[in-house]
């Protein structure tokens, strides 16, 4: 009993450490809470501010959200303006200190990859095309890894007590995601060279990674919904070069896909993108996992 009055005498006048409780991480896509819990294991708690089923482009910084930004230790996000509609204001309504640019709760994946895609003009007449370069690095799993390195060592300076564990779960990691990565590509050879139409400029890394060749897209900007007339003319050029296969995230909007699909008899495929975009895609293995499964079964 007295041992107990003790404990909670030095938990109000915050004597007890940090170590005793979980790093608390709030992530703004699905793949940095799956990551995190990866790399953290038992010493951390992740949550996403966003779902597989919602675009990252879009979201609104409810008062939940702003909440939870308040309590987290750490912040992950992909960044390259991917959150640029929101994390601002979540981050000035948290008003945690923890988690602002510059400090070590502040975490961008992106820097730690090199981006594709970064244009020499962008301005509102290209659309929504990001400055920094394409943000969507988390459809080649190659990416996670370099990622996954810089995230256990932020997380020993967050939490040094259990450095070593973050970096024995680190190395299991790579090891693990290094076969898998090697098993996904022998895997994905037939699809070497497929072209394929996509919604959004959303694979430039999947593409990168297997070979694909991307010839079309539904959208006739960045970030601009597809029109009437663009589909028309999308489907007049692949009347004369059709292409393999058409691609949309689970969150898109499956209509104009299988407008074009109907007209063209180009298979449609709908990807999970991002954990928690299909049943399948539950963890980061089962995202590339369904990736690979959906679009080799459309080629069939």
């Amino acid at each position: 009993m007295i041992r107990n009055k003790i404990f909670l005498l030095l938990l109000t006048a915050g004597f007890v450490t940090s170590t005793w409780a979980k790093v608390n991480i709030l992530t703004c896509e699905p793949e940095w809470a799956a990551l995190a819990t990866e790399i953290g294991g038992d010493e951390v708690k992740a949550a996403s501010a966003t779902t597989g089923l919602q675009d990252p482009h879009h979201i609104q910084a409810r008062p939940s959200l702003i909440a939870r930004a308040r309590r987290a230790d750490l912040l992950i996000c992909t960044g390259a303006e991917l959150e640029i509609g929101w994390l601002p204001l979540l981050l000035r309504k948290g008003g945690n200190p923890k988690i602002q640019a510059g400090q070590p709760g502040y975490f961008i994946a992106t820097n730690y990859v090199s981006l594709s895609g970064i244009p020499t003009v962008a301005d509102r007449s290209t659309g929504d095309v990001h400055s920094q370069g394409n943000p969507h690095i988390q459809t080649d799993p190659r990416n996670l890894l370099p990622v996954a390195d810089a995230l256990a060592e932020r997380l020993s300076q967050i939490d040094p007590g259990h450095a070593a564990y973050f970096e024995q779960r680190r190395q299991a990691f790579h090891d693990r995601w290094v076969q898998l990565i090697a098993a996904w590509t022998q895997r994905a050879a037939p699809l070497h060279g497929k072209s394929i139409v996509v919604f959004h400029e959303s694979w430039p890394y999947l593409e990168d990674w297997l070979g694909l060749n991307q010839v079309g897209t539904l959208e006739p900007k960045p970030g601009i919904p597809p029109t009437s007339g663009h589909l028309s003319a999308l489907l007049e050029q692949l009347k004369q070069h059709p292409a393999d296969l058409i691609i949309a995230s689970a969150y898109q909007d499956p209509k104009p896909a299988k407008w074009l699909s109907s007209r063209t008899g180009i298979p449609a495929v709908s990807m999970p993108f991002t954990v928690g975009g299909t049943d399948r895609a539950d963890n980061l293995e089962g995202l590339y996992d369904d990736s690979i499964s959906r679009l080799l079964a459309a080629l069939q």
